[in-house]
């Protein structure tokens, strides 16, 4: 029997047919060698284009202050990313349990992170899945490498915590452990509190396990047979359960019971993430971290990928002006989409899956030289801006194209003039 039907996904169908649960996955033998994010959506950051105006007051006084015509490289980047001195209006964003993130990739990269002096943060899972003192544990790990390379006052150390974190008391571990010591007495060490993420908006983190090592977590951790194969199982974390009260009194008892810590929360892209942010800054937060629909940098169902969550352009929009230090992540891996996310309201943009390439192609200084051509272009733009500081930015360097997706960005016409 044969469906014939324009745009109808015979092939797909087949394949689940064929093939079960198993097709609402990606190829489950990609896990942990692939990085995975929204490939297709439709982001309208990248549709925005910057424009500098004719008259620039700002390069003005630039002038009259240096006493000579100012250049790009007269941009101070240096910036205070959720408490923490940064060079940079960049940070490591979080990568979890998964081989990418938690074995030598992950040692790279946080490595490298310390060299540029960005904050860096350690994802959910990792102690739960890998043990927190257990020979090669990626937390401590991390920390230490981070530490051998950052100097005595930038960047800082931010530790996620998920439910299954919260059962394994992975900040009273951090908090208590030496390898932080350093951290704290420098006022280096945050404490992000996952209520989710772009890639599974909704759902708790989710990884593929062979089912001799998934035996021990089954207490922990949800373990489902999806794959027809004996040899795999798929693991689920919860992704825990959230009011505006829950965020309030989460937010208190993390000043209360880790005051030398500063506090991130980190928000997936959901239809009232200007609420969700709004109530976190009310309750003393010192940033709030949005993860467009187009980030992510794990494993994730292809439906969740492909149709859930709000693109990070229209989350920022929703928000509006902050009310405290914003940072946001998903696809920022050159120039112009970290400056239009500046001039969305960010403090400071997070780099996952680009980071994650940088350090596979050089383990050395990969990461480092994505973070030196970020910062080339960023200065660029925002001195063709007639700007010097990334906290200068703002929507009016943003024109926006009147697409079905853009019209409610476009302002309004006054006196037959936009």
């Amino acid at each position: 029997m044969t469906a014939h039907a324009p745009g109808f996904p015979e092939d797909e169908v087949r394949a689940r047919a064929r093939n079960g649960t198993s097709e609402i996955f990606p190829p489950a033998e990609s896990y942990g060698r692939e990085m995975f994010g929204a490939e297709n959506l439709v982001d309208d950051l990248d549709q925005a284009r910057l424009v500098p105006p004719v008259f620039m007051p700002e390069r003005l006084g630039k002038l009259i202050d240096l006493g000579r015509e100012p250049t790009h490289d007269d941009v101070d980047l240096s910036t205070v990313v959720g408490g923490f001195s940064s060079p940079l209006p960049l940070f490591l964003s979080a990568f979890g349990s998964t081989k990418l993130g938690s074995a030598e990739l992950g040692i790279a990269a946080s490595t490298q992170a310390g060299r540029l002096g960005i904050p860096m943060v350690i994802g959910e899972n990792v102690v739960p899945v890998h043990g927190y003192r257990s020979a090669g544990s990626p937390v401590l790990n991390r920390i230490d490498a981070y530490l051998s390379t950052v100097d005595a006052t930038s960047g800082g150390v931010v530790v996620q915590q998920s439910t299954e974190d919260a059962d394994s008391e992975v900040w009273n571990l951090v908090y208590t452990s030496p390898s932080s010591a350093p951290l704290l007495a420098s006022g280096r060490l945050a404490f992000e509190l996952k209520i989710g993420q772009g890639a599974k908006p909704g759902l708790g983190g989710m990884t593929v396990l062979g089912r001799e090592s998934a035996g021990g977590l089954g207490g922990q951790f949800g373990l489902h047979n999806v794959f027809g194969a004996d040899d795999k199982v798929l693991r689920c974390a919860t992704p825990g359960t959230y009011t505006e009260e829950i965020v309030r009194q989460q937010v208190r008892f993390m000043r209360n019971n880790f005051p030398r810590a500063k506090v991130w929360v980190k928000l997936h892209p959901g239809r009232d993430v200007a609420q969700a942010a709004a109530t976190a800054w009310a309750a003393g937060a010192d940033a709030v971290t949005v993860d467009g629909a187009e980030g992510g940098t794990g494993w994730a169902p292809l439906a969740l990928l492909r149709h859930v969550g709000l693109p990070l352009a229209e989350c920022l929009r929703r928000i509006g002006p902050p009310a405290g230090c914003l940072l946001v992540t998903g696809r920022m891996w050159e120039g112009s989409r970290v400056v239009r996310g500046l001039a969305l309201g960010a403090t400071a943009a997070g780099l996952g899956r680009a980071a994650l390439l940088a350090v596979s192609e050089d383990a050395e200084s990969g990461l480092v030289r994505l973070a030196e051509s970020l910062a080339l272009e960023t200065r660029l733009l925002i001195s063709a801006l007639g700007k010097y500081r990334p906290a200068a930015l703002c929507a009016d360097d943003l024109w926006w194209p009147r697409t079905p997706h853009t019209l409610a960005a476009q302002p309004v016409p006054v006196d037959g003039l936009v």
